[in-house]
């Protein structure tokens, strides 16, 4: 008895759009730049002998994006940091909400705050690919708890603002002074 053999119609390969590889990779290299900026400020941290820092992982389980502490002032910053090439960084409110919760947890500190550190790389994104020159740019800016906590807004400038019902609304923020070397620029 023979066998016969079926003939399955394989589908063509899927041809995968240049506009979606595209994408994937400007994730990737915004990924890489926010991992960059965390371990910078951690190795940062790392050079004054008082304070002691860690990155403490992805985004997916819910910890800022840095732990800093200095037990004999008794100071402890959680940190959200953001880098880019645009004019604008934006910080979702969860994030601030979760530095929040992380910093009301260790009341034995004396200074609790949360630290929003924005990173204005040297290049601004002016198109696709397409960049310009200008002045690299860091701002640490102290969350004030008064606060009602939305998406916020950085601008290249260093102004601060809250996202309200589809509208920005400037908030005064501190500036905070780092322990360490910074190419920090205080906002107008």
């Amino acid at each position: 008895m023979k066998r016969k053999m079926s003939t399955a119609v394989l589908p063509e390969p899927q041809i995968i759009k240049k506009t979606k590889v595209n994408n994937r990779k400007a994730a990737k290299t915004r990924r890489q730049r926010g991992y960059q900026w965390e371990d910078t400020i951690v190795k940062r941290f790392k050079t004054h002998p008082k304070w002691k820092a860690f990155r403490l992982g992805s985004p997916s389980i819910a910890l800022p994006d840095v732990l800093a502490v200095n037990n004999e002032e008794s100071k402890i910053f959680t940190i959200e940091a953001k880098s880019g090439t645009s004019t604008a960084l934006v910080v979702p409110a969860d994030q601030i909400e979760r530095c929040l919760e992380w910093i009301k947890t260790f009341d034995i500190y004396e200074k609790r705050n949360v630290i929003l550190a924005f990173k204005f790389l040297s290049k601004k994104r002016i198109g696709l690919r397409k960049y310009e020159s200008r002045e690299l740019r860091e701002f640490f800016k102290i969350w004030d708890e008064s606060n009602q906590v939305t998406d916020c807004i950085c601008t290249y400038e260093g102004k601060f603002f809250a996202k309200i019902n589809g509208s920005r609304k400037e908030v005064l923020l501190e500036e905070c002074l780092m322990p360490f070397k910074t190419k920090q620029r205080h906002s107008a």
